[in-house]
């Protein structure tokens, strides 16, 4: 089956930056941020004005695939969780739902296993706004984000 596009409504993607906020302050991360496997960053929280977020987005993307295939060759579905240990900074990457990547990135203020712990709690909640967003892609009583953009809407956006 293909998965539907994903489409981000505002009540969800909300939803989804509260959980992302707490998460920074729960495990006393640097920062938190969601990326979809194709590398796209849908949301960020914490101290991430000094980084690259779109270049570390498509890397993490990168990164899920190539362990993909690693896993593949071990004969298991995906490494659902990875962890990269720096000099200074740590990364903790865990796939929720199997459609996005949450990341986490924490220095010595944190601790592995507390991040491990608000991970789990915090991937249950965005594992659910996600079936509801994907529930909502698939009814076809839902009406689109896009209904009402009109064409003279989109005509408006490139004159000048």
């Amino acid at each position: 089956m293909v998965d539907p596009q994903m489409v981000m409504y505002e009540e969800e993607f909300n939803q989804i930056q509260v959980v992302c906020d707490k998460l920074v302050r729960d495990a006393n991360a640097l920062v938190v941020f969601i990326v979809d496997k194709n590398g796209q960053l849908i949301s960020t929280s914490g101290e991430y004005e000094h980084l690259d977020t779109t270049s570390l987005a498509s890397l993490t993307a990168g990164n899920i695939a190539a362990t993909g295939g690693m896993a593949k060759l071990l004969k298991e579905n995906e490494f659902a969780t990875q962890f990269h240990e720096g000099e200074h900074q740590n990364i903790h990457i865990q796939i929720v739902g199997q459609r996005v990547i949450l990341v986490v990135i924490f220095d010595e203020r944190s601790s592995l296993g507390l991040v491990r712990l608000r991970v789990r709690k915090a991937t249950a909640e965005l594992d659910r706004i996600f079936g509801i967003l994907l529930k909502k892609v698939q009814d076809p009583g839902t009406p689109s984000p896009f209904a009402e953009i009109t064409d003279d809407d989109i005509d408006n956006l490139f004159n000048d």
